[in-house]
């Protein structure tokens, strides 16, 4: 069972590098999905909103990389 659990971890780490910026990225993409319909965004709006947010999100990443 040690060599499935290797290769399991092995694979997650092909996709993700950094769980908490994987999970920032998921906690963004599913408020837009939530939040911005309910407060009657314009459509042309949305797109630059989703963009902001995963700009913020790797900018914040790339900091904590930069201060460890």
């Amino acid at each position: 069972m040690l060599w499935l659990r290797s290769v399991l971890t092995e694979i997650w780490g092909l996709f993700v590098d950094d769980g908490s910026f994987a999970l920032a990225i998921l906690v963004w993409l599913a408020a837009c999905w939530l939040v911005l319909p309910r407060f009657g965004v314009p459509p042309e709006a949305k797109g630059p909103i989703l963009f902001a947010g995963f700009a913020i999100v790797m900018v914040e990443s790339a900091l904590r990389r930069a201060r460890s």
